[in-house]
């Protein structure tokens, strides 16, 4: 008997079936969040009709010419529901941006100084992180004003704690392995350690938390859009759709649900979304195919 005629190895059904779980789960993140992204991109060249147009009759139900229908001042929905997802998007990438740049900084700052600053800056991001995230927003748009890039600012501001708090503990671990003493040992420098070593096995772990950071800066952007601190009209946001439509939900429902369920596709995309590409960097959670 030679080795090809040997059997195959079988695949454990456990295995298999976790393998097809983390598949569909990173196909439906990647058709419900790209589907939004979609959306955000088309509306910076194009929407049916411009966010001032208000000649399509108030609470007007869906039609061919406003898909969505139209609110209580007589504008597009749909026009609205565009803008809303350029502005979702904007805030979440922005905010991810900040909160990755500061927290992972800060988080490799701790891992590798001496023992005072460690304990100096755990404490303050101890701090950071029992602060509410919502209050700290309103606090930084009360002082700036309210602006898309108040929000964005200090969504990322409060995410980045958490994120430096993962950062330095999965790269307090990984300074630990042996494989770092054999770099140093062979004349590797710090930063190229930090680099080469360090960032490649931390950020797989940062995937997910960085995830639920996008989610939670959209609901955060929605929550202060509809307390009237967001980005102030004519931007449309989902938040501020939902506000609106508080008053005539009975009558014109679509304009309070439209906006929910594009948050709610937004938030679930991303995070199966990053799920499945956590599962694809972390090596350790393969299965065998």
């Amino acid at each position: 008997m030679t080795a090809t005629d040997l059997p195959a190895t079988p695949v454990a059904p456990a295995a298999r079936r976790s393998s097809r779980r983390r598949s569909v789960n990173l196909l439906v993140g990647a058709i419900l969040f790209g589907t939004i992204l979609v959306i955000a991109l088309v509306s910076l060249v194009w929407t049916p009709f411009p966010l001032e147009d208000t000649t399509g009759g108030r609470l007007s139900p869906p039609s061919l010419q406003n898909w969505a229908g139209t609110d209580r001042l007589g504008r597009d929905l749909f026009s609205q529901l565009m803008v809303g997802a350029r502005l979702a998007m904007l805030v979440g990438f922005g905010s991810v941006l900040i909160a990755a740049l500061l927290g992972i900084t800060l988080g490799l700052v701790a891992a590798t100084a001496g023992r005072w600053v460690d304990d100096a800056l755990s404490s303050l991001l101890d701090i950071a992180i029992a602060f509410p995230t919502l209050l700290l927003a309103m606090l930084i748009v009360a002082w700036r004003g309210a602006s898309l890039e108040s929000a964005t600012l200090a969504i990322g501001l409060a995410g980045s704690a958490v994120i430096a708090r993962l950062t330095r503990v999965t790269a307090t671990r990984v300074l630990a392995q042996d494989f770092i003493t054999a770099s140093r040992t062979s004349g590797t420098g710090s930063i190229r350690i930090l680099f080469l070593h360090v960032l490649p096995n931390v950020w797989p772990t940062l995937v997910v938390p960085l995830a639920l950071q996008f989610g939670g800066a959209v609901v955060a952007e929605a929550s202060l859009s509809y307390l009237g601190l967001g980005s102030p009209p004519p931007n449309a946001s989902w938040g501020r759709m939902l506000q609106e439509a508080q008053s005539t939900v009975l009558v014109a429902p679509t304009a309070a649900i439209l906006p929910g369920i594009l948050l709610v596709a937004t938030i679930i995309g991303m995070n199966l979304l990053a799920d499945g590409l956590r599962d694809i960097a972390d090596p350790t959670t393969r299965s065998i195919r």
